[in-house]
């Protein structure tokens, strides 16, 4: 069975209208590095420009040709990824080792993560990479406050490419950073100007990826410090990303059975949910990824990248209260590796029953009501 991490990359670069992102495409597609891309664009209207811009610099550049980005899962995106993948496999496509997905300024990104993540045959050859979101640093701050899709394109993102920075005097207004550090506690920030000789890194740096996985583990723990506290966006934002740190290692079964009923009740809330785990009776971190109600297979790192050894979760949430659910993961990691003498069963003697029990009324519903 293929390794997830050799699986194909497929990165998503999305940011509202006017924001740069066909622009920051040419020049990442211009690295040696990203010859081997495929380019998939998505443009909202009747007629595509975008994918004619790409093309001097990206030979396999497609247009997508539905505009239209509101259904759960992507039927235009299968279609073009199962053609290109046949037609590699047949020669008749220059091999494509990376697939890059431009999408239109209007768009969600969580269908098509949750595309690739969840429809059977992408899901064995494919794997997602990293979102990267272009922020105009001009009309960003108000853009955010008035359109709903900006604000899930900035808080779903790995990476957050500042654009513009010219026109702002090469400076980036403080509201508009605090706004990008409410929405997205662990996303790189880094000014389009700024990104340097080994800009490629913005796509292939992920935690599949045996080079890059180390910085990137390191860049979540960098965000982290103006996560930890309880702001007044932590109740009043529809949007909020915070870190919740755990001293004690996590038991990995009581951790995943955890999980998977969170996602199972709000996945739909949770936008992104990124962990470098202490799992006990294991030696180094462990990093997990997931997109709403899907969570990537594990990675592993072969040390940590500083001397903290806490776990750290970083959610990106709309609508639930960090409260909640470190209270629940707290409840349930401490029941599962508490004697079974100190939990009461039901009258079924069903002693899982009885700490699923304990943990919804620890104030966090983890249960389809």
């Amino acid at each position: 069975m293929t390794s997830y991490g050799d699986l194909t990359p497929v990165n998503i670069v999305t940011g509202f209208l006017g924001s740069g992102k066909t622009t920051l495409l040419q020049r990442l597609l211009r690295s040696p590095q990203l010859s081997d891309a495929l380019v998939l664009v998505n443009e909202f209207g009747e007629v595509g420009l975008d994918h004619h811009l790409l093309q001097g610099v990206a030979e396999s550049t497609l247009l997508l040709e539905n505009g239209c980005l509101c259904c759960a899962v992507r039927g235009d995106l299968q279609k073009a990824l199962r053609e290109q993948l046949s037609r590699r496999t047949r020669g008749e496509v220059p091999h494509f080792r990376r697939v890059v997905i431009e999408t239109s300024g209007l768009a969600d990104p969580a269908p098509i993560a949750y595309t690739l993540l969840s429809e059977a045959v992408l899901r064995h050859h494919f794997r997602l990479s990293g979102i990267i979101t272009t922020v105009d640093v001009v009309n960003g701050a108000s853009q955010i406050g008035s359109f709903p899709e900006a604000a899930k394109q900035i808080a779903m993102a790995d990476r957050l490419v500042l654009t513009k920075t010219d026109l702002a005097d090469g400076q980036v207004p403080s509201a508009l950073r605090a706004q990008l550090r409410a929405l997205n506690v662990s996303a790189q920030i880094v000014a389009s100007s700024a990104i340097g000789d080994d800009f490629h890194r913005l796509l292939t740096d992920d935690i599949y990826d045996v080079e890059g996985k180390f910085r990137e583990a390191s860049r979540w723990t960098e965000g982290e410090a103006g996560g930890h506290g309880h702001g007044a966006h932590d109740h009043t934002a529809a949007v909020q990303s915070f870190v919740v740190t755990f001293d004690r290692p996590l038991d990995w079964t009581a951790f995943g059975v955890w999980a998977t009923m969170l996602l199972h009740r709000h996945g739909a809330d949770v936008l992104r949910l990124k962990g470098l785990l202490n799992v006990a009776g294991v030696p180094t971190p462990v990093l997990i990824n997931g997109v709403q109600h899907i969570v990537h297979p594990p990675s592993h790192l072969e040390e940590w990248p500083d001397a903290d050894r806490r776990s750290r979760l970083v959610f990106i949430v709309r609508a639930l209260q960090r409260t909640r659910i470190e209270r629940s993961l707290v409840v349930f990691n401490d029941l599962v590796n508490a004697p079974a003498a100190s939990v009461r069963p039901r009258a079924s003697g069903d002693a899982v029953t009885a700490r699923q029990d304990h943990v919804a009324g620890s104030g966090f519903p983890l249960a389809r009501e």
